[in-house]
């Protein structure tokens, strides 16, 4: 027969009972939060996207980029909600994860969704006024629809965090483990996916604001394809004479130079010309001075099979971090 104090004293037990009371625990915030998540799946779905299809505000076309497939992901916590609300946790998201792929998609739409955002409430006045009105409510708490579109990206990261740590913290001979573990690996992988598409979408809007930032025939199409990693003015040093300023950008490729048009200039003015592109895969790098940290800023040496460039900064740090990305660029290439 067991002592009282037996399990106070065994280290296995004493683990077992840790990981019950943080399942327990996260299991409780997992409830919560999908109350609280799915009261404003509904209010957006009720109080926009119900009446805009009453009303005919928008067409359909431009109801369905904004929201995308939000009345769907809508439904799966509809669904989800009970599960959690009873304690089968395994069951319900098991039963979730078929879900996953909306949540993709709707990644895929976040950024023609607030575009087509601005747009109507710029351009359509009865729109405009509508979205004032809905966003006056007091269930909405002073949130505008812009801050609620993002909703289930940043519902689908909480799902990720809270659904491993379930995982994490269920012991393998529990009836639900295996479901808990598999949602926790589709969660992830999902999440993974998600951010891969924002990265994507954060880039491509990198690389139009660059596009329109050059000008000239050689200019066309020179960020197609491309991954921005940084953009400043550093000097050129030339053999002989003084330094020269130049407009850099890299790319996860190529680094390009380029020289400022004339302010006076008609057309182009604030706009760069392209006066040469540098592969990072023929790119050797070494820092000439400025190792160390100082307000003397430094100089960079880029080496290419026919033409060295050194290129020099008065800032330490944006030396430094210059450095850095320079060195990323050259390592992805040559690897």
């Amino acid at each position: 027969m067991e002592s009282p104090g037996s399990t106070a004293h065994c280290p296995v037990r004493q683990q077992r009972a840790r990981w019950e009371r943080k399942r327990v625990c996260t299991a409780r915030e997992l409830l919560e939060t999908e109350r609280r998540y799915q009261e404003q799946l509904g209010l957006v779905a009720t109080y926009f996207l119900g009446i805009l299809k009453a009303k005919g505000t928008l067409r359909p076309s431009e109801r369905q980029t904004l929201f995308g497939n939000w009345e769907h992901i809508y439904a799966a916590s509809l669904e989800l909600l009970p599960y959690l609300e009873e304690g089968h946790w395994g069951p319900g998201l098991e039963g979730f994860c078929s879900h996953l792929e909306l949540y993709t998609q709707f990644a895929a739409n976040a950024e023609s969704s607030q575009a087509i955002l601005q747009v109507q409430l710029k351009k359509n006045k009865r729109f405009r006024r509508f979205v004032r009105l809905q966003e006056g409510r007091p269930e909405f708490r002073g949130l505008q629809l812009q801050d609620l579109l993002p909703l289930p990206l940043q519902r689908l990261q909480q799902y990720e965090n809270l659904v491993v740590a379930l995982a994490e913290n269920t012991v393998p001979n529990s009836p639900d483990y295996q479901q808990l573990t598999r949602a926790a690996r589709l969660v992830s992988e999902t999440a993974q996916r998600v951010h891969a598409i924002g990265q994507s979408q954060k880039n491509d809007q990198h690389l139009l604001r660059v596009q329109a930032l050059l000008s000239g025939r050689k200019a066309k199409g020179l960020t197609s394809g491309r991954w921005f990693l940084r953009q400043g003015w550093l000097l050129v040093v030339p053999p002989t004479g003084e330094p020269r300023p130049r407009m850099f950008f890299l790319f996860s490729d190529v680094l390009l130079m380029a020289k400022p048009r004339p302010p006076l200039h008609l057309l182009k003015s604030g706009t760069f010309v392209c006066r040469a592109l540098y592969p990072m895969s023929q790119c050797q790098l070494n820092r000439v001075f400025g190792h160390s940290g100082g307000t003397c800023g430094g100089l960079l040496s880029l080496s290419f099979p026919h033409e060295k460039l050194l290129l020099m900064s008065t800032d330490h740090e944006e030396l430094s971090r210059w450095y850095h990305s320079l060195t990323m660029a050259i390592r992805s290439q040559k690897s």
